[in-house]
């Protein structure tokens, strides 16, 4: 092949233009750089901040709720009581309240009224939740329910984080923008009369 047809002519190729650092780009402004200074900042904020608010957070909620669990696993126990009456309906009606009666630590018969099946009869034996002093109570606490609770409470901090984030950076972006425009403005102002002034003559 001739050096005519060649595809690229001889010598050296030619220089590449440098890189210009972003940092000492003359077209940058300085809201420009507080903008990327400020956007950096609340990045690290937030890879460093969310997992620490989540995790302490939810630690916190966890072992809150553990101690509740161990407070009414100390104080409720599970007895059995049996309804008073006959409840009205079938078992495709759901579950009704009715009367129903237990024996407490003490000795002493308490009454009180529950949740129990529809179509449920009279005698009937059921399992109810009672706290020290013999009354209804609800179910108590347990491990399940404290680590749902750390999860979900873990889960609304980093949620809480990541808004906090979004919200800083949108707005700085605002206020930023809405200077740039007013300088725009001004700018503009100045440049205008003199630039279509050249059209009028």
């Amino acid at each position: 092949m001739s050096a005519q047809n060649a595809p690229h002519a001889s010598g050296p190729p030619p220089p590449r233009p440098e890189r210009v650092p972003k940092w000492a780009n003359p077209l940058r402004r300085t809201s420009d750089r507080f903008e990327s200074w400020f956007r950096g900042l609340v990045t690290l904020l937030l890879v460093l901040g969310l997992p620490a608010a989540a995790i302490s957070a939810g630690l916190a909620a966890y072992e809150a709720s553990m101690r509740t669990v161990r407070i009414q696993s100390a104080e409720r126990q599970e007895v059995t009581a049996r309804v008073t009456a006959d409840v009205k309906g079938d078992a495709a009606d759901g579950k009704r309240q009715a009367r129903i009666r237990w024996t407490a630590a003490d000795g002493t018969v308490r009454t009180g009224t529950t949740f129990v099946e529809s179509g449920t009869s009279k005698g009937a034996a059921l399992r109810v939740w009672v706290d020290r002093d013999g009354s209804l109570t609800g179910v108590p606490m347990n491990e399940l329910n404290a680590t749902t609770t750390g999860w979900f409470v873990g889960a609304m901090a980093a949620a809480g984080v990541a808004t906090a984030f979004l919200v800083a950076k949108s707005g700085m972006r605002r206020l930023l923008d809405r200077r740039r425009y007013a300088q725009w403005d001004a700018e503009w102002n100045t440049v205008e009369p003199q630039w279509s002034a050249r059209f009028r003559r």
